[in-house]
């Protein structure tokens, strides 16, 4: 069991074929991209376009390999130290928006070009271009933002709030950190909200069984029920039916 479980392989893939000219070109783009973010608004959307498209080079390249890295991770923590989600968004952008939609992102702007991904992302070839081009046009980022999750969702969302914290600069990298780890458990397909309301309720649900309030406790429980897929929630539901029965 333990051969067929190992990940290690006795013949590893080989490297891609290191283009260094190319490399450095595009790593230069990239710092140049990044450092003129920090002196001029004007643009920025177009220029973040093309900074999702070097970063997508990089990785299939392995450019960072040039910088003796040892891996794109890496490279993305020195270019992006405060999140590296900014630049994922970016490279999704890149990945799954047609030509002619990046070519438009200077007009809807690049968050609302990061929904567009989305519904890029799940319908393939059978993307409604000129639809969702219309609309990212037309309607408030937040308003958009609601009708490709309606979309997407098949339902309307919730009310919801902006909540502005203050934070020191050293408390950033945990928070973040807590953030993108609650991400990738519950897909990153879901907002920092859900992150952070997932984050709470696991924090609630300990609490409570120290402090033996079975109230907080059922509040927390109902809230990471919604999070579980179709087919858990109703494997959840068999389990502690048939325990109750």
């Amino acid at each position: 069991m333990v051969g067929l479980t190992s990940l290690r392989t006795r013949m590893p893939p080989m490297l891609p074929n290191l283009n260094r000219k190319r490399a450095l070109f595009v790593l230069t783009k990239i710092d140049q991209i990044l450092a003129w973010e920090q002196r001029n608004e004007a643009d920025r959307d177009t220029r973040f376009v093309e900074l999702g498209r070097y970063l997508c080079e990089v990785r299939a390249g392995q450019y960072w390999r040039v910088e003796k890295l040892k891996s794109f991770d890496e490279f993305l923590q020195r270019r992006f130290p405060e999140s590296r989600r900014k630049a994922y968004y970016l490279m999704s952008i890149h990945e799954h928006l047609p030509p002619q939609v990046r070519r438009e992102l200077k007009q809807v702007g690049w968050t609302k070009g990061l929904e567009l991904a989305k519904l890029a992302r799940r319908d393939g070839q059978e993307f409604d271009c000129a639809t969702w081009l219309h609309k990212a046009r037309s309607l408030p980022k937040d308003q958009f933002k609601r009708e490709v999750e309606k979309e997407l969702t098949g339902k309307e969302s919730e009310p919801w709030e902006i909540i502005y914290f203050k934070l020191y600069k050293s408390q950033i990298p945990i928070v973040e950190q807590a953030i993108e780890t609650a991400a990738l458990m519950l897909g990153t397909d879901k907002s920092r909200g859900y992150c952070l309301e997932m984050i709470c309720a696991d924090f609630l649900a300990g609490a409570s069984l120290d402090n033996e309030d079975p109230t907080v406790l059922l509040q927390s429980m109902s809230r990471f029920f919604k999070f579980l897929p179709g087919e858990q929630r109703q494997g959840f539901l068999d389990e502690v039916t048939a325990k109750a029965s």
